[in-house]
């Protein structure tokens, strides 16, 4: 749903400003009173990397009034391939710097504050306060459970994305929305026991094309907000899979509302949804069942059970036919989202089942397995 303005507008435009931002003046419905909003914007955005880089190039042309680039790191040669705000030169430099050179550049009435320190959940709320809008850029869980929950805090809307590999997400959280819209907060997509640990960049790599891709759309989302201009992503998940060129949508909804359709732990007929021990699902995959995983590929990338296929919980609620014909058993880290998927399967008519403890437990019984043979 649209959202009212969340700023208010600066009384006029420099002249100079008025010139370059011309082609948003003339937008249907946005217009130079838009244009004004964003003048009189604050935006933190948290990290100087693969998607802070494209996202403050933006926001900063976009004539947003203040930007807050908070990131204690340095740049390194290997981070040219997706980290567009950089330059060789820049190597060996504080990332926030390049902030400060690029805005000029291109916006020089965008005002920019660098803050070239780590956040953490001891100072989150104190580096955050103020802004308008929050764009969380960062490549670790720990760093966006600080934002999201900095953020909770104080009411102020993140703009969330996140990329690995050829795969993206980008969404809104909000605690606080306008009346009318529901909270939706980052535990809602990713409770805390669903996360194990995230590969990085370095482990896994990032197509450097996708993170300018995902970086617009965290500008564009922020736009959107300060100017009360479409429709924000708040209770939906973009996902962007480049391999295919697709982009998908998926709902997202509070964890703490019950949800219309049948409970996720029920078929459609109310009946409660088999758990599989590992030394079972073994065998009904030698028997012809079909081990889906659906965590996401930075999971993955950790490992899988020999010959299960690999669909991305919100990839297979947009098809369940992905999973084939079944019978099916549903793999996740510890079963959570493994319920939520054999949900739908069976909805869709499709035998399905959930691995009882996920990877966690599928781990631990290879590794009891090979002690005794040992």
């Amino acid at each position: 749903m649209p959202f009212p303005p969340l700023v208010e507008p600066v009384d006029a435009l420099e002249p100079d400003e008025r010139t370059r931002t011309a082609r948003h003046a003339s937008l249907a419905g946005f217009g130079e009173l838009a244009q004004r909003r964003l003048a009189a914007a604050h935006v933190v955005v948290v990290g100087a990397g693969g998607l802070g880089s494209p996202t403050v190039l933006a926001l900063a042309a976009a004539g947003i009034g203040t930007l807050t680039v908070i990131d204690d790191d340095v740049v390194e040669a290997s981070n040219l391939q997706r980290q567009v705000m950089h330059r060789v030169a820049d190597v060996g430099r504080a990332k926030v710097d390049s902030a400060t050179r690029v805005a000029a550049d291109l916006s020089p009435t965008t005002i920019v504050r660098t803050r070239p320190v780590r956040l953490t959940a001891a100072n989150a709320r104190e580096l955050l306060a103020g802004a308008h809008v929050v764009v969380d850029g960062t490549d670790t869980f720990e760093t966006r459970d600080a934002v999201a929950s900095a953020c909770e805090h104080l009411g102020v809307p993140l703009v969330w994305g996140v990329v690995q590999e050829f795969h993206a997400q980008v969404t809104v959280f909000w605690s606080s929305p306008p009346d009318g819209a529901a909270p939706v907060r980052l535990s809602d997509l990713y409770p805390s026991e669903t996360v194990g640990d995230v590969p990085t960049c370095a482990q896994v790599g990032v197509l450097g094309s996708l993170c300018l891709q995902v970086g617009a759309m965290l500008a564009t989302e922020t736009v959107k907000l300060i100017t009360g201009v479409g429709e924000p992503l708040l209770g939906r998940v973009l996902i962007v899979d480049a391999l295919r060129t697709r982009t998908d949508e998926v709902p997202l909804r509070p964890a703490n509302v019950a949800p219309i359709a049948p409970a996720p732990a029920a078929s459609p007929a109310g009946e409660p949804i088999p758990h599989v021990e590992p030394d079972g699902a073994l065998a009904a995959q030698s028997a012809g069942a079909t081990l889906l995983d659906v965590r996401e590929p930075h999971e993955t990338a950790g490992g899988v059970i020999p010959g299960a296929i690999e669909v991305p919980l919100a990839d297979l609620l947009a098809d369940p036919a992905r999973a084939g014909a079944g019978p099916v058993i549903v793999v996740c880290q510890v079963g959570v989202r493994a319920q939520r998927a054999a949900s739908a399967l069976r909805a869709a008519g499709i035998e399905a089942a959930v691995l009882a403890g996920g990877m966690t437990a599928w781990d631990t019984a290879t590794a009891a397995r090979a002690r005794v043979s040992a």
